[in-house]
């Protein structure tokens, strides 16, 4: 079949999705005609992704959130506001969108959590069956818990999931752990995407924190830290437009930019990781068996740092407070579980992207009922 990607462009996990599963669809005779990659000014697509994706790359101008005047924590209200302006430039990308699906002869849209897929789909009655994949649609599940923070932006935040999946046919919500499928809300629990280069690295454990941070703000916080550690070596990644090399700031301080090598690299030898708790490297850092101190910049990560931690993953913290990895890293156990959920993944969602996908259900409940035990 021909699929074409729509891809929001903020952050590094809904690229590595994508990039997963077109190495999944090309290698069970698939085509992936294109990729479609929301675009902002305050983001730049990372090398890593246009090195390795292989579908042609066209990008369009996308939504995205605002960070606070210190670069931190994303802020709603003035990102809702800088949008509205924005409007009739979303509505010309919308039109790209309809006509590249229609160009390219795609039979289904694959959607990484891109809201004007969603309303493109709202306004053009598009026939071509769109699949929306994220971990955010587990946040509409009826059995999951959210956290009991900041009830309004949660509410605003599941609000914009619904809007990502207008028209959408199916939801696939990547979970830490396996669920049972929400067939009221078409809801289906499937395992992490994660790209090929995690499973064949081998993890060992180091003497620094790796570390990863969706807004540079942060950057301040963890060199406070580094000022009182200057004993502990520290490899942080951001993504910070215009950096292109390594920012060393001494001897053991450095900041990296967005490279998939590099960042695999120090993640599978490093002591401990600590992270904006972004879904893909929490992921990771879980796979390869790394304790995780996890500083959301928003609520959306708010929530997946409650859920991953609920899983064994690590701790939330309100800022890089790097005392706190260290001692709980002295006390943790990687779970076996979900390294075999995750291993699962090229199979079950496979399937559940094809024609018949409902064979797939008893190998999900088994590995659920595994999870429980």
């Amino acid at each position: 079949m021909k699929y074409i990607f729509i891809v929001q462009g903020e952050g590094r996990g809904h690229l590595t999705q994508c990039m997963a599963l077109e190495e999944i669809l090309r290698k069970n005779g698939h085509e992936v005609v294109e990729v479609l990659v929301g675009k902002s000014k305050s983001r730049q697509l990372p090398a890593f992704f246009t090195r390795t994706i292989k579908a042609p790359v066209q990008r369009f101008e996308s939504p995205n959130f605002l960070p606070t005047a210190s670069n931190k924590r994303n802020n709603i209200l003035r990102s809702v506001g800088y949008n509205l302006l924005k409007v009739p430039t979303y509505l010309k990308s919308m039109r790209f969108i309809k006509d590249r699906i229609r160009e390219t002869g795609a039979e289904v849209v694959i959607n990484f959590y891109e809201l004007l897929t969603g309303l493109t789909y709202a306004l053009y009655r598009i026939k071509v069956p769109q699949i929306c994949i994220g971990h955010q649609y587990l946040f509409l599940h009826k059995n999951f818990h959210l956290p009991e923070i900041r009830r309004a932006e949660i509410q605003l935040l599941n609000f914009f999931s619904q809007l990502t999946c207008l028209g959408a046919s199916q939801k696939l919500a990547l979970s830490f752990k396996a669920m049972e499928d929400d067939k009221a809300h078409h809801i289906r629990i499937v395992p992490p995407l994660l790209r090929k280069e995690v499973f064949s690295i081998q993890a060992t454990a180091g003497n620094y924190i790796h570390g990863y941070m969706v807004n540079a703000g942060f950057a301040e916080n963890v060199m406070e830290w580094h000022r009182r550690h200057p004993e502990t070596e520290l490899h942080f990644f951001w993504d910070r437009k215009g950096e292109t090399t390594v920012r060393k700031i001494d001897q053991t301080l450095s900041f990296h930019p967005l490279d998939d090598k590099a960042f695999l690299k120090q993640m599978s030898g490093c002591k401990a990781y600590a992270s904006t708790a972004g879904f893909e490297s929490v992921c990771e850092a879980m796979y390869l068996g790394k304790p995780i101190l996890m500083v959301p910049a928003h609520i959306e990560q708010d929530c997946n740092a409650q859920d991953a931690a609920r899983n064994g993953a690590g701790i939330v913290s309100g800022d890089f407070n790097l005392d706190r990895l260290l001692a709980f890293a002295e006390a943790y156990k990687p779970n076996p579980v979900f390294r075999t959920w995750v291993n699962s993944a090229p199979y079950v969602i496979l399937h559940a992207l094809e024609p018949e996908p409902d064979q797939i259900t008893y190998l999900a409940g088994q590995i659920g009922m595994a999870g429980n035990c």
